[in-house]
């Protein structure tokens, strides 16, 4: 696996109301997002064109929800801005 170009440890990951890990990782890494486990379990990853993120309206400053494959995401970061900038840079450019 190549050098991962965002990866953020520590990440509380939730599904709805469900807690699915406190200290989880988001790893984006040859044009995927991976959602892990702290143990290092997948728990979802997508390509980045089928990715969808964004800050939720009413919630605090260091979330961001993000949708894969489906499923919306929770996902409790120290710094969401640098996720949405790496999340952007490593998509690859519209036609």
């Amino acid at each position: 696996m190549a050098e991962p170009e965002f990866n953020a440890t520590g990440v509380r990951i939730e599904r709805w109301l469900r807690s699915l890990t406190r200290a989880g990782q988001v790893v984006i890494s040859d044009g995927r997002l991976m959602l892990l486990t702290s143990y290092g379990t997948e728990i979802d990853s997508a390509p980045l064109q089928a990715v969808q993120a964004h800050k939720p309206l009413f919630a605090a400053r260091d979330r961001a929800l993000a949708t894969l494959n489906g499923h919306r995401y929770s996902l409790t970061l120290g710094t969401p801005e640098l996720f949405f900038k790496a999340l952007e840079a490593a998509r690859p450019p519209h036609r």
